[in-house]
């Protein structure tokens, strides 16, 4: 069965794309998780990546972080290797991935995100400690700046890590599954703070797994193991591309009917 893709419009422009994916493969134990992934993540886009459970969608992000080895194919950022560029890629991970018994405050945590400017044997300064209150701030949690991580909630934790995130001042951050766990506030909370990021020109991928918010993204990367679409979210989001991604799990798609309508083209003048 071949492959829909749709791909966003090239643009001509002097500086290389934020993130270009040509032909990635990844196998665990000679099971193949991704397949021949090739894809161009434009600055100043709001990217989303759907897919049904097993995809490979947090392989994806950690394959563009060098956190997992290709079997073939590559990956540049900004068109260089990752470990030229590193410190510009920021990542927050599932909130269950992470060691939540390591003794650190919320600040701590944010504080994290100055190392990767402070070189080998730096510390964090006067200055830091300001842009990671301004971090906290940004994100709601400045009350909590001296709780252990252990001790917030899920959504908490997300924003910490968020604010990790805007500490490190990078221009692409890859998010794993954000939403996870969040209430409404905490949800609309990291939209707005991504809808501002975008607007000063960063590049963001997204893991997410609720379809009723598809059409907060300005791209939407349909993948199970090979990319199923990609492009325009108006484009992309119709319950053909969904129902080929998701194969037979229809009752997903069933509930999310209404906002499929909603987002797909015959609503892309909204």
């Amino acid at each position: 069965m071949s492959t829909l893709v749709s791909q966003p419009d090239a643009r001509k422009t002097s500086q290389p794309d934020p993130i270009q994916v040509t032909n990635a493969m990844v196998a665990y134990e000679g099971r193949p998780v991704l397949r021949s992934v090739t894809f161009t993540a434009p600055p100043g886009k709001l990217v989303g990546i759907i897919g049904p459970n097993g995809a490979g969608k947090s392989t994806l992000l950690k394959a563009i972080l060098g956190l997992v080895r290709l079997d073939s194919g590559s990956v540049s950022v900004f068109g260089q290797p990752l470990n030229k560029v590193r410190s510009r890629v920021a990542y927050v991970p599932q909130t269950e991935a992470v060691d939540w018994d390591f003794p650190v405050t919320a600040m701590d945590v944010v504080l994290m995100g100055s190392y990767a400017g402070l070189g080998l044997l730096g510390r964090p300064g006067a200055k830091e400690r300001a842009a990671a209150k301004t971090a906290l701030e940004q994100v709601g949690m400045s009350k909590y700046a001296k709780r252990h991580i252990r001790r917030l909630s899920g959504g908490q934790q997300q924003r910490v890590f968020l604010a990790r995130a805007l500490c490190q001042q990078a221009d692409i951050l890859l998010l794993d599954e954000p939403f996870a766990g969040v209430d409404a506030a905490t949800e609309q909370t990291i939209f707005d703070l991504m809808d501002r990021l975008t607007a000063e020109g960063k590049t963001l991928l997204v893991v997410n797994h609720d379809l009723s918010v598809l059409d907060r993204f300005d791209l939407l990367m349909l993948l199970n193991q090979q990319i199923m679409a990609f492009g325009p979210t108006d484009e992309v989001a119709t319950d053909d591309n969904l129902r080929l991604t998701y194969g037979g799990r229809l009752s997903l798609l069933d509930r999310a009917d209404n906002t499929l309508k909603n987002v797909g083209p015959e609503m892309s003048d909204d």
